[in-house]
């Protein structure tokens, strides 16, 4: 497992050559860590936010921790990396690791009021110590490896936007069993966190 997270040289060139891409935007911070708390339930992200979330004694706590690849000259759009460390406790005890892409949109209208930032990383790499027993098909099996997926609404002051409070949709998943097909969801928090870039 560890030579999976091994970085190879031609990572960190490319690592470099997209950090350098942003070296020009000396007013905004490119890195963030912060940390977020969550609750279980039993819906995908579309189900929680029509609130047919059903919620279980299980818990998440989280550091996370991003950098920002890409961001454009004059729209309000950036691609960053995002990755997370978690400890699951309640019906299992049972540590995460994941990261994704994702987009960054800081566009809606009322930006200079509250600072509004959407992300959303659909595609991402989600390993977890254990299967959890809610990541259990019928027959029992599930995958330790799983798509990670998150939506999340970010706020800020606009004249303090380096600290922003989230809550994330964060969500494991097999995509429609096209990783596996053991007939489990996955897992699902809704969770609420605090970062800081720098």
């Amino acid at each position: 497992m560890l030579h999976l997270l091994r970085p190879s040289l031609s990572w960190l060139v490319w690592m470099f050559v997209l950090s350098a891409t942003t070296a020009a935007h000396a007013d905004e911070s490119d890195w963030s860590i912060g940390v977020y708390a969550g609750k279980y339930h039993d819906a995908e992200p579309a189900g929680a936010l029509a609130g047919r979330a059903n919620y279980a004694e299980h818990y998440m706590l989280a550091v996370t921790g991003s950098k920002t690849l890409w961001r454009h000259s004059e729209w309000p759009i950036a691609i960053e990396l995002d990755g997370m460390l978690g400890q699951q406790a309640g019906m299992a005890n049972l540590t995460e690791i994941a990261v994704a892409p994702a987009l960054r949109w800081s566009g809606l209208p009322w930006r200079d009021t509250l600072r509004t930032d959407i992300r959303l990383a659909p595609l991402g790499y989600s390993y977890t110590s254990q299967v959890g027993p809610m990541e259990r098909g019928p027959d029992g099996r599930g995958s330790r490896t799983l798509n990670f997926l998150f939506v999340e609404a970010a706020f800020s002051r606009p004249q303090s936007k380096d600290s922003e409070f989230f809550v994330r949709l964060h969500h494991r998943c097999a995509i429609y069993d096209l990783l596996n097909n053991y007939g489990a969801n996955g897992e699902d928090f809704l969770s609420f966190g605090f970062r800081r870039k720098f």
